[in-house]
């Protein structure tokens, strides 16, 4: 672990609704939206940062010294792009021009996660969507993330057989309310990068499962805010053939991360309301380096996307995203997001990113949403061999066959 200190914000800072303009050039610029109060979603007179020390906990050397070969960007005549020659940990430790902001969407997008993370009854995920006059619903969800190919865990497969050309499967059944529960769904990515993700979504009424196409991404999660393409812990979830992004420049901004009290999973408690900003009882917050990208589909692929933009600030270390900023398909501000990567103990592995909690503002039709790997009890993720062996089930939790089995 490092920790250091920048000059311009001290340890014991504190930022409200009467200094924030002092420091808003660490700030991105959804959240200086946020503090000036142009939308309907704004901070309260009493909200208040505490500024702590920038705390990095390094990633585990499995994944920084794997044998990373030699991971080259490819322009396809299609106007797609894609990767060649990777075979796993960072893409590109140091990625420069030309095509560094793509570099730097490909580091995201394999950044570093535990082989299995998974949510159970024990430690529900939780995600409540709040509408502007202030109806509240919560959902709480089963949840199995598992990555299959180009793993560097300890004690784990390089390349599991049983997933044949899929590299990561996402998982996740509505536990409550009662009249959603075992709504399920499941998402396989493939080693192929050009190969469209495969969503596979259970119906109860029906005992059957239906699979959905390319523009199912744009289809909400449970009734969230958060789109297919949003949701996984490091911010983004679209793959990286149908995109390119634009390197915006390198800065610091004001980050909640790190390993910071698990206090999310009881919305409201904990929480500013009505715009559920977290309070000062979650942690001081960091001075982080970032990376800012733009992030759009390729020309030949925007017809009907759901986003124009996407504005990604994406952490120089962990490559997690920790704030965003989203545009509609006319570039109108929609959405803005803040992440908040929490790192947690894994078996043999030190404290590693792995749980997440996200806040997202629909600031077009005044709605937002939280979601958590805490539960109200503070418990947080099962990373690897803690994960309970029936969820570590292959065929049950990473295959569409697996689906069938939910109500039996």
């Amino acid at each position: 672990m490092t920790a250091r200190q920048d000059e311009a914000m001290p340890t014991g800072t504190k930022i409200t609704m009467s200094n924030w303009p002092r420091y808003s050039q660490y700030m991105p610029m959804g959240m200086q939206d946020l503090f000036s109060g142009r939308y309907f979603w704004k901070m309260p007179a009493a909200v208040e940062i505490d500024v702590g020390p920038t705390v990095i906990h390094p990633l585990p050397r499995t994944y920084i010294g794997a044998d990373r070969n030699d991971t080259r960007v490819v322009h396809l005549p299609n106007g797609r792009n894609d990767i060649s020659g990777y075979a796993g940990g960072e893409p590109f430790p140091n990625p420069l021009e030309p095509d560094k902001g793509y570099k730097l969407l490909v580091d995201l997008w394999f950044a570093y996660a535990p082989h299995l993370i998974a949510g159970t009854p024990v430690n529900l995920f939780r995600t409540c969507v709040v509408d502007r006059y202030a109806n509240l619903s919560c959902t709480l969800l089963n949840y199995v993330y598992r990555q299959t190919a180009y793993n560097t865990d300890p004690g784990t497969l390089r390349d599991d057989a049983r997933a044949g050309d899929v590299w990561f499967t996402e998982w996740t059944s509505v536990e409550a309310p009662e009249q959603s529960k075992y709504t399920a769904q499941l998402t396989q990515f493939f080693k192929d990068n050009q190969r469209p993700q495969e969503l596979y979504v259970y119906i109860p009424a029906f005992r059957r499962s239906i699979r959905l196409g390319v523009p199912a991404r744009c289809t909400q999660v449970v009734g969230t805010d958060y789109l297919q393409d949003d949701a996984r812990n490091i911010g983004f979830n679209g793959g990286i053939a149908l995109f390119d992004a634009r390197f915006l420049g390198h800065r610091k901004i004001l980050a909640l991360t790190g390993n910071y009290p698990a206090l999310a999973g009881d919305f409201p408690v904990s929480y500013y309301a009505p715009i559920g900003w977290p309070m000062p009882s979650w942690g001081r917050w960091q001075l982080r380096d970032v990376d800012v990208i733009d992030v759009r589909r390729v020309p030949a692929e925007r017809a009907g996307y759901c986003y124009g933009s996407r504005v990604i600030y994406e952490d120089s270390y962990t490559h997690y995203a920790l704030w965003e900023d989203v545009y509609d398909a006319n570039l109108r501000l929609w959405k803005l997001a803040l992440l908040a990567p929490r790192d947690t103990p894994g078996p043999g592995l030190g404290l590693v990113p792995a749980s997440v909690t996200s806040s997202i503002w629909d600031v077009q039709n005044n709605h937002m949403t939280t979601g958590t790997t805490q539960d109200k009890y503070g418990h947080d993720v099962f990373i690897n061999s803690d994960v309970p062996a029936e969820y570590q089930d292959f065929a049950k939790y990473a295959t569409p066959g697996g689906l069938i089995q939910i109500m039996k």
